[in-house]
């Protein structure tokens, strides 16, 4: 497990709670919007943390923090991430995992471990239409198959998606929301421009509050919650 960035308090990354925030280094996708090419790119890649430092800076919020947010990068890469989660949930505190949600036998073993009380699993664009986004082919089978088990879970979770108006059409969204009928909760995620994986995306234009929030309107006959939020 490589640990590039931690976060020692936080009120938005885990829903209704306080939390910390690690982040995993490595990606097997290079997303264009993508702000964290020091957990992404190689030549990039932040100094390292020792786990023992997370460990026992976790140790001294027992009872002060409600959870930890494991994020990344992608932290489904690591396959020693169940072995960290364990740790975690030993200390008391709840878990939640991000993830781009292309390895579902990774997230269905941690699901089956008890391991994660909450999962936010990122939808770049229409399944068929990933490598757009990403830069790299992306199985649609492995992404439905991640929706499908995140949906029947028993635990919390979310989808969402970054919007960028030059990348992402309202019928994309309307695509995504149909692949992810009845679930729980779908978030749009206002793209805002900044150092990217993509220089040329840096003068794109966002979707206006408005024009956001009209949409996610228009969604909520597809999923049961539909919200917009900044990325």
């Amino acid at each position: 497990m490589i640990i590039g960035g931690l976060r020692k308090f936080s009120l938005i990354d885990y829903p209704g709670k306080t939390s910390a925030v690690i982040f995993t280094v490595g990606c097997d996708f290079r997303c264009r919007y993508c702000h964290n090419p020091e957990l992404v790119i190689p030549e990039k890649y932040a100094p390292e943390i020792p786990l023992s430092e997370i460990y026992d800076f976790l140790e001294s919020r027992r009872g002060k923090l409600d959870g930890v947010c494991v994020t990344g990068g992608e932290p489904a890469l690591h396959k020693d991430l169940p072995e960290m989660l364990e740790k975690i949930k030993a200390m008391g505190f709840l878990v939640k995992l991000d993830s781009n949600g292309g390895r579902p036998e990774a997230l269905k073993n941690l699901i089956d471990g008890g391991l994660v009380d909450y999962i936010a699993m990122d939808i770049k664009a229409p399944l068929e239409d990933y490598p757009k986004i990403t830069g790299r082919p992306v199985s649609a089978e492995k992404l439905k198959e991640s929706i499908d088990l995140i949906m029947k879970s028993g635990i919390e979770y979310e989808f969402r998606t970054t919007v960028a108006k030059t990348l992402t059409s309202a019928d994309d969204l309307r695509k995504i929301a149909e692949t992810i009928r009845g679930a729980e909760n779908y978030y749009l995620q206002k793209f805002i421009p900044a150092e990217m994986n993509d220089p040329s995306l840096s003068d794109a234009s966002p979707y206006s509050d408005g024009e956001l929030a009209s949409i996610a309107k228009e969604l909520r006959k597809y999923v049961k919650n539909c919200r917009t939020r900044n990325a």
